[in-house]
């Protein structure tokens, strides 16, 4: 190795490029492996996940696109090259880096997939630089992607099949601008219907649409509350909505909201579009304030004034305030416990070396084990399947070897995942199978039509209403769903677990 003389590096807060957003030790082990001669040596990682969000009975793919455009893109600018040297990576590396663009493989579950713990979300095959220096922004990407979409499907009630109006309130308590953006995508993916972020609408466009009307100091700016009600709604008459706690919701808000929409159909006799649409409580006895609001504007001869709900919720403390009190909220505000995912903010994907590509084309599986069985990965280039029953629904997922052919109306024989399971091998006749990792990019080039948020979202609502076990979805006790391996993938993980560790998986 060259030594190398360089400028010392001036640090520069501006600068941004989504490839330097990588674990050091990925550069240490690119450059060592690339100086020992394998830089053209072909890798294949397996990114999955061990357990759902919350211990509930599914989890949702989400962030294949952001990942699609990043590896598109992936490039090295001067400034990184400078940086490098200056942390010790070889000359030769650090030229090789200058030019490198990104062409490999990216398999990958359709982004919206219902998926579970141990089944790839993607599989990457690629020379060695560009499998290895990928992994950090590929398991951040994901990994909060899928971690919001997943909570999203809870709180807008996708899961539980009774579907409410949920928008995404978050971005002043998201971990930072980013979080904010992706996750107002996120959340729109699995059920919301807007966010109160504007950059997230500049960015992904109007189906994530920014929504709002006023916080408690433009009521407290105005000398009184209906002052601003009127304010508001003579700038604004086609869509008033308006904030009823700032004072005493049923002694002042209530009284002033009925006075204001009096007030605009007197304005507006032959427009009812222009009338009071909505009112938001945000604090106190939730439940009770909406059934009280009810009964009170019903009462006034205004049922089409809907009722919106915000303050710390989350999908249990608004399941209970439907189910046990009643509640009559046409739409709820979520934030903080929604885009932070507060109940189990991690998402624990991980990303690991499964198989070598040899010189004659075939593959050398690779094996991480571990003392505790469980975490012992499952070895080799694979495929994973989606076995469906006569109604339909999912059955089971099904790893194979890539080349494996499962077909539909012929017995398969699986092994179970579960060391546990009283019955460790199977065989079931499914109805239709599908394999689930499909291409998104093939030698560098993109190889998919990447699908838009609202059909992404629609996926999700049908895979969830149509083909996933009610089991599965409850927030209490789920049913945990079959994962299986085909013979030849179990035979191959045993061997290599009591080769490399001895016992057995």
């Amino acid at each position: 190795m060259n030594e190398i003389k360089v400028e010392p590096y001036i640090p520069d807060e501006d600068y941004d490029n989504p490839a330097m957003v990588v674990d050091f030790y990925e550069f240490t082990m690119a450059n060592c492996l690339f100086l020992h001669g394998f830089k053209n040596t072909t890798l294949v990682f397996d990114m999955f996940f061990r357990k759902n969000p919350d211990n509930q009975g599914y989890s949702i793919s989400a962030g294949q696109r952001k990942l699609t455009r990043f590896l598109l893109d992936y490039h090295f600018n001067e400034q990184d090259i400078h940086w490098l040297r200056t942390k010790g990576m070889s000359e030769e590396f650090c030229e090789y880096l200058r030019t490198y663009k990104w062409k490999g493989d990216m398999y990958a579950l359709p982004e919206g997939t219902v998926c579970y713990p141990h089944v790839q979300m993607v599989r990457i095959e690629c020379d060695l630089v560009g499998a290895i220096l990928i992994e950090t922004y590929l398991l951040q990407t994901m990994n909060f992607h899928s971690l919001i979409a997943t909570k999203a499907t809870r709180v807008t009630g996708l899961n539980t099949h009774t579907p409410r109006n949920v928008m995404e309130f978050g971005t002043r308590r998201a971990q930072g601008e980013s979080a904010g953006n992706d996750g107002a995508y996120a959340a729109v993916l699995g059920g919301c219907i807007g966010t109160a972020n504007c950059l997230a609408e500049m960015k992904f466009g109007a189906e994530v649409k920014a929504v709002g009307t006023v916080a408690h100091s433009f009521i407290e700016f105005f000398p009184t509350e209906f002052d601003a009600f009127k304010a508001f709604a003579d700038t604004y008459p086609d869509s008033v909505s308006l904030l009823l706690d700032t004072y005493n919701i049923m002694e002042s808000g209530l009284p002033n909201l009925i006075k204001l929409d009096d007030y605009l159909i007197e304005k507006y006799p032959n427009d009812p579009n222009r009338r009071v649409k909505s009112a938001r409580i945000d604090s106190g006895d939730l439940a009770r304030g909406s059934k009280r609001l009810r009964k009170a504007l019903d009462a006034a001869g205004k049922p089409y004034i809907k009722l919106v709900a915000s303050n710390g919720l989350d999908e249990k403390k608004i399941a209970n305030m439907e189910l046990y009190e009643h509640a009559h909220f046409d739409s709820y505000g979520v934030g903080e416990n929604l885009i932070t995912s507060a109940s189990d903010p991690v998402f624990g994907g991980v990303y690991k070396l499964v198989a070598v590509k040899k010189p004659d084309g075939s593959y050398t599986p690779k094996m991480k084990c571990s003392d505790s069985a469980s975490k012992a990965i499952i070895p080799g280039k694979k495929m994973p399947w989606r076995l469906y029953d006569e109604n339909g629904q999912a059955q089971c997922d099904l790893i194979a070897m890539d080349g494996e052919v499962i077909e539909a109306g012929k017995p398969v024989t699986m092994v179970n995942l579960d060391s546990d399971a009283i019955e460790r091998t199977i065989t079931f006749i499914p109805t239709a199978v599908r394999p689930l990792l499909v291409p998104h990019i093939l030698g560098g080039e993109l190889a998919i039509e990447l699908p838009s948020i609202a059909e992404k979202k629609a996926y999700i609502a049908k895979q969830l209403t149509e083909e996933t076990w009610e089991s599965e979805l409850r927030l209490e006790c789920p049913h945990k769903h079959y994962v299986n391996m085909t013979p030849a993938v179990a035979e191959c993980r045993s061997r290599m677990y009591a080769e490399l560790h001895g016992g057995k998986v």
